[in-house]
């Protein structure tokens, strides 16, 4: 399932509560050719309900939907049916999970999500200070690379990577090709946090999208913005 018809997009992160700013943006913003979709994340989700904000969306574009439930898969392998079945009679066409977990709940999470129609995209590794454990945080570095590899045995093409740690890119993109998987990444982490796109865009490879929040919903001209940011692809 190739979610995003584009080698290259940008793809507003709209990880905020305020529904009309979300319409707003999507009004604005789905007729760029280089505008691949739309993530929205649990504030949106908790204060109006996933449909309602799908519903939202769907009065202006028919690009993707992508729901990002800021961390899903980390519960219990049996609960991923039920998340699958509810995201897809909500009408998101795809799912981030983070499945810290463990493997056996990446493994059922995943397939449920397929088995359900949704395009999945896995995450392990994220954009902040003292996440993994080599950097004081609490997720074991060796793990995360294993989060990446049991997805591409699984065959899975799609994956969030930290797009203000290019290094990281590198490595990520290293260890999914060796599986015979050419990747499509997806990075968080960009222009607020640090990371540059351009730099970002070569590392990642032929298929990516940036995910960009705040230096899109923060702007005073957030038409002007997105065609800006998509010109750096």
């Amino acid at each position: 399932m190739v979610l995003i018809k584009r080698e290259r997009s940008v793809i507003p992160a709209c990880d905020f509560s305020d529904l009309n700013l979300f319409e707003k943006i999507v009004k604005e913003t789905t007729d760029i050719e280089a505008i691949g979709g739309y993530k929205i994340g649990f504030r949106l989700g908790y204060r109006y309900g996933i449909p309602t904000v799908v519903k939202a969306a769907r009065k202006h574009s028919k690009k993707p939907i992508i729901f990002d439930h800021q961390k899903a898969g980390t519960d219990i392998p049996d609960l991923g049916e039920d998340y699958a079945r509810d995201m897809k009679a909500f009408g998101v066409d795809a799912i981030i999970l983070f499945p810290q977990a463990g493997p056996l709940t990446q493994q059922k999470w995943t397939e449920a999500a397929l088995k359900a129609g949704l395009a999945v995209i896995i995450g392990g590794e994220m954009t902040h200070p003292k996440y993994k454990k080599s950097e004081g945080g609490y997720i074991d570095d060796k793990s995360l690379e294993d989060i990446y590899t049991n997805a591409a045995e699984q065959g899975i093409t799609d994956f969030v990577v930290p797009g203000n740690r290019i290094d990281r890119i590198k490595k990520y993109r290293e260890i999914i090709e060796k599986r015979g998987i050419e990747p499509i990444f997806y990075s968080p982490g960009l222009v607020t946090q640090g990371g540059d796109i351009t730099a970002a865009t070569e590392a990642a490879g032929k298929r990516w999208h940036a995910i960009v929040g705040r230096a899109i919903y923060e702007s005073k001209n957030i038409k002007k913005t997105a065609e800006e940011l998509t010109k750096k692809l």
